[in-house]
Formats: C-alpha cells, structure tokens, sequence
C-alpha cells in the first residue's frame, strides 16, 4: 500500500528520536569504577572522593566542590537520584549488623535473612549511573571485647557484593585504625578493597600512615572527619564536654583537609546535616533549617568549589561567663542569674541577629552515633539577650547549656554553647 505524503519522513523522525532515546538510556548506565593501587577510578580515570555523610541538599554540597556523598543503610534510591542530577557520585551503605546491638552471627537465620536483603538491595541498585561503590557496614567492630564475629560477617557480605555486582569496588568502614583492626580487616575480609575511615579531631593527621603501618596498600577514604568528637574533648566537673564554636570547628577543618590532601586520600565530613549528638551542633554541618556554617567555607576552600551565595558565615570570637570571661563554664546558685558575653562579627559586615536558647545537659552518651533525643528545653530561662549577650535566670538546680546562634540574614550562621550548672 502506498504511503501517505509525509509518512515515510515521520517514521525517518522516529525512527532517529528511538536511536537517540537509546543512547541516552545507554549512557545513563553505571559507570566501571576501579581500584588501581592507592587510586579509585571511575571509566578508567582518577576519582576524587571528597564529600559528606548526610541528608541536606545536594546542590549546595556540589557548589562545594564535593564528588560524593556517603549513605550508611537507608534505601538509596532517593538519593542516588538526587546525587545524579547534582552531579554527585554515591557510596552506598550496606548496613551489617552490629554484634553490640544485638546481631548474632552464630544464628544462621539472621546471617542469611541478612544477605538476602543486602543481595537485593546491590541487585536492585548496581546500574544506577551516580552509584560509585558501596560501603560494607560502618564500625561493625566497635564497643566489643572480642570482635571476632566482625570480620566474617564484612567479608561474607563483601564477597557477595563482588560476585553481584564487579564493577563497583567494595569499602569497609572502621572506627579509626586500633593497634591491629586494618590488619584483622586485610586477614579476614580479603573481598575488601578500599579502606573506609571514621576519625576526628587531631587523630586526623596521623590517620592514613597509622593504617599503612598495618599494611594497607589500597586507597583509603576518611568516611567521616569532624573536628573534634565529643569521647575527644575536655569535660566540665561533671562530665559535660566543651563544644567548640562553629568558627573554632572551621579553624580546625581547614588544617585536616590540608593534612588529608597531601595524604592522598579521599575525605568525607560528617555531618551534611543536622542531628542531636551530645548537643544539636556538636556534629552539624548545617542548622535544622538549611542554614550553613562556616565549615562549608572551609570545604570550599579545601576541594576548589565555593560557599553558597559566595557569601561568608559569622565568625564568632567568645562566648564567655560576663563575671568570669577565662571560666569554661558557669555555676551560680539556684534563684540566682547567670551572665553571658557574646563577641561576633560578620566579614561582609552584615546585621547579625543572636537567638539565645537553654537546654538541659543531655545524659544520653551514645556509642558509634547511635540516636539520643533531644534533652528539654527551657525558652522562659532567657529573660534578657541581644547580640552582645544574655542573662539566664528562673532554673531550679540542674545542669543545662546556653546556646547561641547568630544568623546574617543571607543563609549562613554562626553557633556556640556553654555548659553550666545551677545549685
């Protein structure tokens, strides 16, 4: 049958349209990441992993100069997503359970329920094109007088991910390096073939050479920094720890992210977030409401990308006792007030606006980051403040923080706390 006028050139745009469609479903496939020595490469060229762990958004962290971010355990399709369309590559965390949290590797049930989930999850995820490798477990070794059941239990579910899925390389994640962990790690988990690290604080700076020393000849990621962990920090009398200020916490992240790059190892800040741990800033990158602080310069700085709005955070110089500005803490009696000094200051010289708030000291002391709830807050107990300072009053006896967060009004913030005690 003869065709109709133009019928033969719509099936031509078709037919071309379905070629196109095509490529574009073919390019949109997993990329082949490889380990070659101390070098992850992704379709044969060098990857830089350098990111965050966390939940916030994932433009603003690619403005950043970020490459990755990192998941523990949680479904990842949301995120993969996500980090596609930001530009971003995703460690995606396959959860092993926790012998301290009850997971019992001598109950074959368990074990195998385990795999089977995991198996599906890598089968389920293993062509999404932002996926570049997964991490087996996070400090599934931690809090145990024996970690023997550890090892094993990494190795089986790394093996079984190199059997699913080969293009995409295997990473665990231990809590720091311990005198002989990267070593029980190459012995027992041979499926292993990218170190992942959590470390904080100055133990930064000697973190890749301690696992070396070892015998780890593979790439390394610190898969979570911070500047200071609160099992790290001095105590008040009563064992509350001493937060740095946001300003104080950049100050240090600059110097590891320094250190880090002439170690050559890939580099993940925790947390790209918000969350309550000890305090809700001890380990936040960002406010409840998306408000950044001054570690995201230091981020910048460190990986080539830029601070949001090319603004800069509040720096903040002391929060102090008014009575007593060398005290690290306050005490006065109950029915009395308490004083605080405040010094802060913004480099674009914006207005700043101080919000004052008390909470009670948090008895929570989770291990491995375990959820805390958020302790009781006071909001009556600030009777007076402003940006140069507050008076606290009306507490019965107890132990509480004052908290302070001094806001630009473009986005970015600055946060400190101190703790004190009323008697």
């Amino acid at each position: 049958m003869a065709e109709r006028k133009g019928e033969g050139r719509g099936r031509g745009r078709w037919f071309w349209a379905g070629l196109i469609l095509l490529a574009t479903i073919h390019a949109a496939v997993a990329a082949d990441v490889t380990v070659s020595g101390r070098q992850i490469l992704n379709d044969g060229k060098r990857f830089d992993v350098r990111g965050a762990t966390g939940d916030g958004p994932l433009p603003m962290l690619a403005t950043l100069g970020a490459t990755t971010v990192r998941t523990y355990g949680e479904d990842p399709g949301p995120i993969l997503d996500a980090a596609e369309k930001a530009g971003l590559k995703v460690i995606v965390g396959l959860w092993v359970g926790q012998p301290r949290q009850g997971a019992d590797y001598g109950d074959r049930a368990f074990v195998e329920r385990q795999l089977a989930e995991l198996q599906a999850m890598v089968e389920k995820y293993r062509n999404h094109p932002a996926l570049l490798m997964w991490g087996i477990g996070n400090e599934v070794e931690v809090e145990l007088a024996d970690d023997s059941p550890a090892w094993p239990a990494i190795e089986q579910v790394a093996a079984m991910v190199r059997r699913v899925d080969p293009a995409h390389p295997t990473m665990g994640v231990l809590a720091e390096t311990g005198s002989d962990k990267v070593k029980k790690l190459i012995a027992q988990a041979p499926s292993i073939q990218v170190l992942g690290l959590n470390s904080y604080g100055d133990a930064l700076y000697s973190a890749a050479s301690r696992a070396r020393a070892q015998g780890w000849e593979g790439p390394i990621v610190v898969t979570e920094l911070g500047a200071l962990g609160q099992w790290q920090a001095a105590q008040a009398p009563w064992g509350a720890p001493f937060e740095p200020s946001s300003t104080q916490k950049a100050i240090q992240l600059r110097r590891y992210l320094k250190a880090l790059e002439g170690e050559e190892v890939g580099t993940i800040a925790f947390l790209w977030g918000s969350k309550q741990e000890v305090t809700p800033t001890w380990h936040s990158l960002l406010l409840p409401d998306g408000v950044w602080l001054e570690a995201s310069e230091a981020m910048a700085e460190a990986w080539g990308g830029q601070a949001p709005a090319e603004n800069h955070a509040p720096r903040i110089g002391y929060l102090r006792v008014a009575d007593d500005p060398s005290a690290p803490f306050a005490v006065w009696p109950a029915g009395d007030e308490g004083s605080f000094t405040l010094d802060a200051v913004d480099p674009d010289g914006d207005m700043l606006e101080a919000r004052w708030s008390v909470m009670a000291e948090s008895a929570a002391r989770s291990v491995g980051g375990d959820p805390e709830a958020a302790p009781h807050a006071f909001p009556e107990a600030v009777r007076q403040s402003g940006p140069t300072g507050a008076r606290i009053s009306g507490l019965p006896a107890g132990r509480y923080r004052v908290f302070v967060e001094v806001h630009d009004g473009r986005g970015a913030a600055a946060t400190a706390n101190m703790p004190f005690e009323v008697r």
